[in-house]
This record gives C-alpha cells, sequence and structure tokens, in this order.
C-alpha cells in the first residue's frame, strides 16, 4: 500500500480512501466530463421563474439557476449534483430522468442525456402515426433531380450525385481529409452566401455533430476535427460551446444558387446503414424551386459548384 493512500486510511478511513478513488476514476471518464458540461449549460439557460422560484439576488453573479436550486427540485442533494456537474460520478436514470424534467430539455436533449449515461430513460409519448414524408415521395419520383449526400457521424461526406454537387459544392475537389460538411460551412466562401441563414444552418449542425459524437465524444478523428476548427479561428469554439444538441430529421432551407436562384428546398435525413446518414433534397411540385432543380439537373456537370 503506498503511503498517500495509508494516510487516506488514517485520516478517514477506508470508506474516505475509496470514494476519492472512485472520484477518480469517474472523473477520468469522458462521457461523464461531457455529461457535465452539457447539465451545466443547460442549467445557465433557465431562470428562477422556470422553476417557479423568487429571485433574490438582482443581479445573479452567474446565469441561470444555482446547483442547489436544481438539486432541490430534482430531489438530490447538491453535493450528488455537483458531482454530476464535475463529471466525477455516473447517475441512475431515475436521477436524469428527473434532471431532465427540471432542466426542461427536450426531446432531442434528453436522448443525448440517455446517451452520454448509457442509460435508457422512460419514453416519451410515441408520435402520431402519419403517413410517407412528402420529400420521399418526390425523391422516389424523381431522383434524377434530386441532390442526394451521405454523411458519416463526424459529417464527413463519402458519397454524393451529381446534382448534390451542382446544388452545393463539387466535393470531389475538396481533399478527403477536409471534406467534413461541418468544416466547408465554415471555411469555404461560397456556402457561407449559398444558404440565407447561414449561421441557422450552422447552429443546426453543430447540434447534430454532438448528438452523434455522444457515442465516442473522445473519438480522435472527431477531436481532430475539433482543435483545426478551433485553430483556423472560425467562430466554431464558441458555438460548439453552447451545447446545444438535436437529432438529424426534416426541415426547409432557402438556398441563393448563383447559377439557378433562390429556391427553397425541403430536406430530409435518411438512415444509410453503417452509421452514415442520406442528405436529400426535393421542392414543391410544381413550384419555381422545383423547375430550378431540374434546370439544375439539364446543365448536369456544368452546373457543377467549385
Amino acid at each position: 500500500m503506498t503511503p498517500q493512500l495509508l494516510a487516506l486510511f488514517s485520516i478517514g478511513g477506508p470508506c474516505v480512501a475509496v470514494g476519492v478513488w472512485q472520484d477518480r476514476r469517474m472523473a477520468a471518464e469522458p462521457k461523464w466530463r461531457e455529461l457535465g458540461d452539457f447539465l451545466r449549460a443547460r442549467r445557465a439557460e433557465l431562470q428562477p421563474h422556470d422553476l417557479g422560484l423568487t429571485d433574490d439576488e438582482h443581479p445573479r453573479r452567474v446565469p441561470g439557476l444555482r446547483r442547489e436550486e436544481v438539486a432541490r427540485a430534482a430531489s438530490i442533494s447538491t453535493d450528488y449534483y455537483t458531482r454530476l456537474e464535475q463529471g466525477r460520478l455516473p447517475a441512475s436514470a431515475p436521477v436524469l430522468d428527473d434532471l431532465a424534467r427540471v432542466l426542461r430539455l427536450s426531446s432531442d436533449e434528453r436522448a443525448y442525456l440517455a446517451g452520454l449515461a448509457g442509460k435508457v430513460l422512460p419514453d416519451d409519448a410515441p408520435p402520431a402515426s402519419v403517413g410517407v414524408a412528402p420529400f420521399v415521395l418526390r425523391m422516389i419520383e424523381d431522383l434524377g433531380a434530386t441532390p442526394v449526400f451521405v454523411m458519416g457521424p463526424r459529417t464527413e461526406i463519402v458519397a454524393w450525385n451529381t446534382m448534390a454537387a451542382s446544388l452545393i459544392t463539387d466535393f470531389s475537389a475538396v481533399p478527403e481529409g477536409e471534406r467534413y460538411f461541418i468544416r466547408l460551412l465554415f471555411t469555404d466562401p461560397a456556402l457561407r452566401t449559398l444558404y440565407t441563414d447561414w449561421l441557422g444552418v450552422v447552429d443546426l449542425a453543430l447540434a447534430q455533430l454532438r448528438m452523434d459524437s455522444a457515442r465516442d465524444p473522445e473519438d480522435p478523428r472527431l477531436q481532430a476535427l475539433i482543435a483545426e476548427l478551433v485553430d483556423l479561428g472560425t467562430e466554431f469554439e464558441g458555438l460548439w460551446t453552447a451545447h446545444e444538441v438535436a437529432t438529424r430529421g426534416t426541415g426547409t432551407k432557402v438556398l441563393r444558387h448563383p447559377v439557378v436562384g433562390e429556391l427553397t428546398l425541403d430536406w430530409g435525413a435518411l438512415d444509410a446503414g453503417g452509421g452514415h446518414t442520406a442528405i436529400v433534397w426535393t421542392a414543391e411540385p410544381g413550384s419555381p424551386s422545383q423547375e430550378g432543380l431540374r434546370r439544375l439537373a439539364d446543365l448536369g456537370g456544368a452546373g457543377r459548384r467549385s
């Protein structure tokens, strides 16, 4: 037994020694650190009135709720909650469920929290049954005029069709090691002008990337990508540390294409297997945007962006 461990036993007994060892072991777990950062970010977004509390400090020294306020609302000790935020302790599913309720987490945020902790939380109410999404039907009917590209879990672009290259960028001209969608959003000036709401696109892409990263937040390739974007001096770091999360689903974006003009396109994410996601773009039938996609398809490689 080392002198340090003997000292722990002599001062506080074996329970103290074991407790310190467990704290140090848990502090080394990347997922617990990420879970703690995520809880802290969400806590900072809430105010006392969100929990029906009276704010007795104007202004507060730090933004958001205090740790003791969250702990009290979740019926856990402040010490226990503090250790969770410090990444020194795992949490049970019931505790996570209570914290998700107190912090008013969305369904995406609940899923991210559960993924980090490796727990199954009580399911949210299942969504109402709906028919096949219109964008899927349009893809089946008119695939020749439908831009599609496939991404891996770090947003690496692994496959695309001619329409995707014509709509977004000539992916083949981008070195493979730089061919990440999130990287292109920050480093390719053409993409900043392509999206009318560039910041909204970036916010969503980062939230989706963080959701995917819950499986392995210490993935070396992901960490290298993050470090590179920080070093490049982009706006990336401030947005990434917000710890927003979201799943990939469907949506609508407005693009300013240099060849065919403004396009209002629906997009959807399809599971392509093997950890890959296919992003599909379509336009409302009979709309000017559908006509714009058809003109882009007629141009073929001539309409390719680079």
